[in-house]
């Protein structure tokens, strides 16, 4: 009766001992699939980095910050154009950039790009259909070209004409230009007056003036050079 019962006995240690073993492999191979459902990102919500992407996202880093850093140079400083004239760049309000050459100054919000060429300052900037545009027209000149067919004496903030660097038209026909906006004083019929808001634009890389527009009474009105 005691052999039975030592035999019992084994068999039960035996049972028990196969029975943790078993627990055992299925808590490892748990271990396993929650490994690989992370890795799937099927269950889980975080995903391991890809092998590669932290040197990727090294690289994008070290390409932003020459952006940046580019960005930082053309937007404040003192430079030469290829023709020979001193634009001074800086950073105003929201981002934007001025420039002023030779007291005539344009805002823009586009961002652009300076490559020097034999220690002259070579500015452009990129549109919206992928097209470089570069800037070979300063200010001081769209300034000049928008006085002659706006029939206006001087373009000055004092005067209430502004000059903005911006992109017009669309797709292929997209281009940079100068947009020169200005108050003239008119008198309709002769008899009223009324100011007269007027525009043109003009081609930063050629110098042509691209349109020109006034409001639609002008033709009943009579206009004084301001």
């Amino acid at each position: 009766m005691k052999n039975i019962f030592n035999l019992l006995m084994g068999v039960l240690v035996l049972g028990l001992a196969g029975f943790a073993l078993a627990e055992s492999a299925s808590a490892g191979a748990g271990g396993l699939n929650y490994g690989v459902v992370e890795m799937g990102g099927q269950d889980g919500d975080s995903q391991p980095m890809p092998v590669g992407t932290e040197t990727n996202n090294k690289g994008e880093d070290s390409e932003l910050q020459n952006r940046v850093q580019t960005q930082d140079n053309v937007r404040s400083g003192n430079f030469e154009s290829s023709d020979g004239k001193q634009i001074q760049i800086k950073e105003s309000a929201n981002n934007r950039i001025e420039l002023n050459v030779g007291g005539a100054k344009a805002g823009t919000g586009l961002q652009l790009d300076s490559k020097d060429v034999d220690g002259k300052a070579v500015l452009s900037a990129k549109l919206s259909n992928g097209k470089n545009s570069e800037i070979k027209i300063m200010p001081d000149t769209a300034s000049e070209r928008a006085i002659e067919r706006l029939q206006l004496k001087v373009c000055s903030e004092e005067a209430g004409c502004q000059i903005e660097l911006k992109e017009v038209g669309e797709g292929n026909e997209a281009r940079l230009a100068y947009e020169v906006k200005a108050q003239k004083t008119s008198r309709v019929f002769g008899l009223f007056k009324k100011d007269m808001q007027v525009e043109a634009q003009v081609d930063a890389e050629s110098g042509e003036v691209i349109q020109s527009n006034k409001p639609w009474w002008a033709f009943l009105a009579s206009e004084s050079e301001e």
